[in-house]
């Protein structure tokens, strides 16, 4: 599990969280916090999800593998792109008329993932392993 290194030279935690940011931040705290709070819906996780470990999808194939609905899968799909963990692109695909439309994972979504709800599950995992009473003694 990722170990806490918030703590700045002197090994002082700072009294202003906000302060924990590098000086030349790309993303203000709020911004973060936006972020994390987006994937705390379980659509908007699920979505991410899928996208950091399938890779590329369009919104039919976000639809069919979630079984929602169209209006319900762009909501939650507009809410991610809006802080910035999904990014929606388009490309012509040969033989195709017109647009493709499809929707990805940015760097922040993965590492919002990953680090994130998926490292507190994985924590829960190695906490129960350790203290299994019921292996094989």
């Amino acid at each position: 599990m990722a170990t806490n290194d918030t703590r700045r030279a002197g090994g002082r935690i700072p009294e202003d969280p906000e302060d924990l940011l590098p000086e030349e931040s790309v993303l203000s705290l709020d911004e973060y916090l936006a972020m994390h709070a987006a994937v705390g819906h379980r659509t908007r996780y699920e979505i991410l999800y899928r996208l950091v470990h399938s890779g590329d999808m369009s919104p039919t194939e976000l639809e069919e593998a979630m079984g929602i609905d169209d209006s319900t899968l762009h909501y939650h799909l507009n809410k991610l792109v809006d802080v910035g963990l999904v990014e929606k692109r388009q490309r012509t695909e040969r033989g195709q008329d017109g647009l493709y439309t499809y929707y990805r994972a940015t760097v922040f979504g993965e590492v919002t993932l990953t680090e994130g709800v998926d490292e507190l599950i994985r924590g829960e995992q190695e906490f129960e392993a350790m203290y299994d009473s019921s292996g094989g003694e």
